[in-house]
């Protein structure tokens, strides 16, 4: 978001991947393309940009940490530490893959895959078995399962669906973390430093006075099967993408 370049190496670097000596635009910046209507809400109520920013940065790095913990765990290691400010949602996480039938690949786990035809790359965070059922399964730490996903995991399907006759199918598995308030029952969320707090209906405690419980881990999971409307949607979408670079991307030779 709001990115600037100066050269035509941080333009690569920034957007794609190169692969063979040959350069591919990245699917999560393709998609990045999208409106984002509650991310610009929220940079609207910020104090300012930059305290929006700082916020946003210190949620992407959490969410980092996350990812490296679930990748490790998916490839069958113990993850050395775990950073306490991370582990209920890592707890919930573990809890999870015991109790559900979920195999992976080690091969495939945060994998870079490449689609020739249509020019782009992308890495996914896994390709996995769940109940019988062989399809992409990525993982998110946001606050909700947001249909923009589809537009990212359906780039995957298409990119993989050659090299696997028998891939069937995409999950969103997102892992998240909150505390309830044991009056109200209202849940809060705080990533990146910020607290967001939700009310459960109409209840809620007088001026504000919440009585929060321990941080616990959340884990939701959809199976989205039916993708290539969202394939098409997002070669709009990269087609949007490209008209908007169309100027770095002459220089790096793309167009």
């Amino acid at each position: 978001m709001f990115d600037t370049y100066s050269t035509i190496e941080g333009f690569k670097e920034a957007n794609g991947y190169t692969i063979d000596n040959v350069w591919y635009p990245r699917v999560t910046k393709i998609v990045g393309i999208k409106a984002k209507p509650a991310l610009y809400r929220y940079y609207g109520e910020a104090a300012n940009f930059k305290a929006a920013q700082e916020v946003t940065e210190k949620s992407a790095a959490e969410g980092t940490l996350v990812h490296e913990a679930a990748e490790a765990i998916l490839l069958g290691r113990t993850p050395e530490t775990i950073d306490p400010l991370i582990k209920p949602a890592i707890d919930a996480f573990t809890d999870f893959l015991l109790r559900n039938n979920i195999q992976t690949a080690p091969d495939w786990v945060e994998r870079r895959i490449l689609h020739k035809d249509e020019r782009y790359a992308g890495t996914i965070d896994a390709l996995a078995l769940v109940d019988g059922k062989f399809g992409v399964l990525d993982i998110k730490t946001s606050q909700g399962i947001y249909r923009d996903y589809n537009l990212q995991t359906a780039a995957y399907m298409d990119a993989l669906k050659g090299d696997f006759q028998n891939l069937q199918t995409r999950w969103i598995l997102r892992i998240d973390q909150i505390q309830s308030c044991d009056k109200c029952k209202a849940t809060m969320r705080t990533k990146g430093g910020r607290e967001k707090v939700r009310r459960n209906g109409r209840v809620g405690c007088n001026n504000g006075e919440h009585a929060w419980g321990e941080t616990k881990g959340v884990i939701e999971i959809q199976e989205f099967p039916f993708w290539q409307s969202d394939y098409e949607a997002f070669l709009g979408a990269k087609k949007l993408w490209e008209w908007e670079n169309e100027g770095w991307l002459k220089k790096v030779g793309y167009l």
